[in-house]
């Protein structure tokens, strides 16, 4: 093709026949792709370098030149797109893009997408998976096995916490979206009773719309499906903690600084709620001494909820997916608007 296509600031297609194609840079690909997926379909639209990881030090180095940037967990600043002055377009490899200034963006006519809806099934999954271990231990149990300890049972059959059946139970969802609303669809399919706190009600009939205090109170599981934003930081505090039924559990497959970590970490280890499951922390990796490290009756996964293949594969689809809608004039899953171009 001998036409470059490349994006002008107000978001218009330009055709430069003399110009040079698009510059894309992933800045830290390899938790989507770690290598069991390509990134070969970014050439369509230029050059494109993918990075593993970068360092704080190096995005600056990695980014300069790029018209395209994506980003998993790399921060991107006011202070950085004031030296990336090629910068057009920000994708975020993830649903949650608080990664991003996007006011700064949108002020420099600076397009911010995300990936909205590609791993609903597994964190959904991964939700079910955390409370069963909470509730029948699978993994504790199949460990004692491992380690001699059924061998050295004088019975044919020992349990190491006291086993409990979901049907029955009150299911809390805080936040109703796609993860919280297939959240409720597999709660319901255990029998389980489902309380839903939300900013916006809907109209489904098979769930109970509560005040979220409501829900704490009265829910024997409460899983987190909301965004993180200045409103929803610590949420889950002392307060509410104190709220919830000494028989409760607490799940968090969203983000980490959701929860007073602290605080959780007394209510578990003081036995005021019997456990908690949580894919997300406040700082990932967590640091060595983080209280939940060594709490009580707490399981914690590495942040592996969006992880199976299956949803990093919509994940790299949709982003390139995103770039190729921009490039036509068209973009989707915009999560700001700008200031030239009205998006």
């Amino acid at each position: 093709m001998t036409d470059r296509i490349a994006m002008d600031r107000d978001g218009r297609k330009a055709i430069l026949r003399e110009g040079k194609a698009l510059r894309i840079v992933v800045l830290d690909g390899h938790t989507a792709n770690p290598g069991d997926l390509s990134w070969d379909a970014l050439q369509e639209f230029g050059s494109s370098r993918v990075y593993d990881r970068t360092p704080k030090d190096k995005v600056r180095e990695r980014a300069e030149g790029a018209d395209i940037l994506l980003t998993n967990k790399v921060i991107l600043n006011e202070d950085l797109m004031d030296v990336l002055p090629a910068l057009r377009y920000i994708g975020v490899l993830a649903t949650g893009y608080n990664v991003v200034d996007t006011a700064a963006a949108a002020s420099r006519g600076i397009i911010v997408t995300n990936i909205p809806e590609y791993s609903t099934a597994s964190v959904a999954q991964l939700t079910f998976a955390l409370l069963l271990e909470l509730a029948r231990g699978p993994g504790l149990h199949a460990r004692a096995v491992r380690e001699g300890k059924w061998s050295a049972s004088p019975d044919f059959s020992f349990h190491l916490i006291p086993q409990r059946e979901l049907s029955g139970l009150t299911f809390g969802i805080v936040g109703f979206g796609r993860i919280g609303k297939a959240v409720a669809e597999l709660a319901l399919a255990f029998g389980m009773d489902v309380l839903v706190a939300t900013r916006k009600p809907g109209e489904e009939k098979r769930v109970t719309f509560v005040e979220p205090d409501v829900l704490f109170s009265q829910g024997d599981v409460v899983s987190l499906h909301c965004p993180l934003t200045p409103r929803t930081e610590k949420m889950v505090d002392e307060r509410r903690l104190g709220l919830m039924k000494p028989s409760s559990f607490l799940i968090n497959t969203a983000r980490g600084p959701l929860i007073d970590e602290n605080a959780l970490a007394r209510a578990l280890n003081e036995g005021r709620i019997a456990g908690a499951a949580l894919d997300v922390l406040s700082s990932e990796p967590p640091p060595a001494g983080h209280p939940l490290l060594s709490a009580r009756n707490c399981v914690i996964t590495p942040h592996l909820a969006w992880a199976t293949l299956a949803a990093r594969k919509r994940l790299v689809e949709t982003a390139i997916a995103n770039i190729r809608a921009w490039v036509e004039g068209n973009p989707v899953n915009v999560v700001n608007q700008t200031e030239k171009s009205g998006r």
